[in-house]
């Protein structure tokens, strides 16, 4: 292999040549050995801290908390227990089959705006498919949730009772004891034709 020195030579006589990009490339491509050029590239690279490396090694991250499984089952056992299957409504009006109900200390002309549509209905759930039980859990946290997010007006499919065994419906007379029982409803009626009539209920919640 050539010095250095002879190195320089050779590439001085090249450019004298025309030669630059050969010249260039014979005397780095010598002089630069992989180490060299890996050390030239970590030149600027610092340690960590020894305080963190000692975090790191004895802090490793925390552990995602893990989900109460128990906890949501209480909540959901709470919300479906605070609605009774046995409680007689003290103050509903009924008219036939269609069900009316207007809560103490409320305008009368209530349930006539919420007959005709009056306010605007700003979330809806369907009963179709389930038993009482998950019904009852069903609107339970529907309610809730509506009085979470300040929800004034709601609707409920209940059904008319076709497919029942029977042919009665029977989560539209416990629904309107379970509706009463929540203290945010303020009024419910049976909905308009084009809201699924005689198979839904239009219910009036409390302003927040």
């Amino acid at each position: 292999m050539k010095t250095l020195s002879e190195q320089i030579k050779q590439v001085k006589s090249q450019i004298k040549h025309a030669e630059p990009v050969k010249a260039v490339a014979a005397v780095i491509e010598p002089v630069l050995a992989p180490e060299e050029l890996f050390k030239l590239a970590v030149k600027d690279a610092r340690p960590l801290p020894d305080e963190l490396k000692h975090a790191r090694l004895h802090h490793p991250p925390k552990k995602p908390k893990p989900i109460p499984k128990q906890f949501i089952l209480d909540e959901q056992q709470a919300l479906a227990d605070s609605l009774s299957d046995n409680y007689i409504p003290a103050h509903e009006l009924e008219t036939g089959e269609e069900l009316l109900y207007l809560r103490d200390g409320h305008a009368p002309d209530i349930l006539s705006k919420l007959r005709r549509g009056h306010w605007v209905i700003q979330a809806a759930i369907d009963l179709h498919g389930l038993v009482s039980d998950e019904a009852r859990l069903y609107v339970a946290t529907f309610l809730s949730d509506c009085k979470k997010r300040g929800l004034r007006c709601v609707r409920i499919v209940h059904g008319k009772g076709l497919g029942s065994r029977n042919k009665e419906p029977v989560l539209k007379h416990k629904l309107r004891n379970w509706l009463v029982q929540r203290d945010e409803v303020i009024a419910y009626a049976q909905a308009r034709k084009i809201d699924g009539g005689s198979g839904a209920v239009i219910v009036l919640l409390k302003s927040q």
